[in-house]
């Protein structure tokens, strides 16, 4: 660790470029984090379904949207909130505005992770970077150095591009790692969204076809045109 501590003073300028992507890498992981594994999931996701469900196939269609409101923050709730507010005009507005809800959704998800894969590559360059630089260095001390200080020189010019590379690789192997971990889980939040907003649609069309069908409904419910859903549907 001491050795570590004395390169980077005594380089600190090849160091500093490294040192930032590091810092940069840290803070991404740790926000992306904290969004994808706690903030953005919902707990209990049978359960609000279901409730949904209930309150929208017994016309408590406000309900249910300010239901949606109490998650703030989630996108799987934002996506079926913007569903539940078109539940009274056509399909194809409808499957318009779940598209353009599943859009701001994904974005939100996946926003600044990719950002990882570009630090970890580019730590891995300057890593690389700091090691040529030290060689060539190293190589330019001991041409210059009697014959009794040659072999301390190189060693020391080897060591230093060695500390480079090892410096570039601890940076670019965490962020490479926390990269594969939160595109995964970037993946499964999109899958659920998408699915969401099947599953609101679905809602809205049980509950138009439900009035439909309910003793004296007789069309009563106009959520979805029937001629929109027949070519949509």
């Amino acid at each position: 660790m001491g050795g570590i501590l004395k390169f980077i003073q005594e380089n600190f300028v090849h160091v500093a470029p490294i040192l930032a992507a590091g810092a940069l890498g840290a803070i991404i992981i740790f926000e992306r984090s904290i969004a994808i594994f706690w903030a953005y999931p919902i707990d209990h996701s049978r359960a609000f379904y279901d409730k949904i469900r209930n309150l929208v196939l017994n016309e408590r269609i406000g309900e249910a949207i300010a239901f949606c409101e109490n998650y703030r923050g989630k996108p799987i709730a934002a996506v079926i909130r913007e569903g539940l507010l078109r539940a009274h005009q056509p399909e194809s507005v409808i499957a318009h505005g779940l598209e353009v809800a599943v859009g701001e959704a994904q974005e939100r998800i996946s926003a600044r992770t990719g950002f990882l894969s570009m630090i970890a590559n580019v730590a891995t360059l300057l890593g690389l970077l700091g090691t040529i630089l030290g060689l060539i260095q190293s190589f330019e001390a001991v041409g210059n150095a009697s014959a009794q200080q040659r072999s301390a020189l190189l060693a020391a010019g080897i060591s230093t591009a060695m500390n480079a590379t090892m410096l570039g690789l601890a940076v670019a192997i965490p962020c490479m790692v926390a990269f594969s971990l939160l595109v995964n889980k970037s993946n499964k939040l999109n899958a659920e969204v998408e699915r969401a907003a099947v599953r609101v649609m679905e809602m809205i069309k049980q509950r138009y076809f439900a009035g439909e069908n309910s003793p004296g409904g007789g069309g009563n419910v106009k959520t979805i045109q029937p001629g929109h859903s027949a070519r949509h549907g």
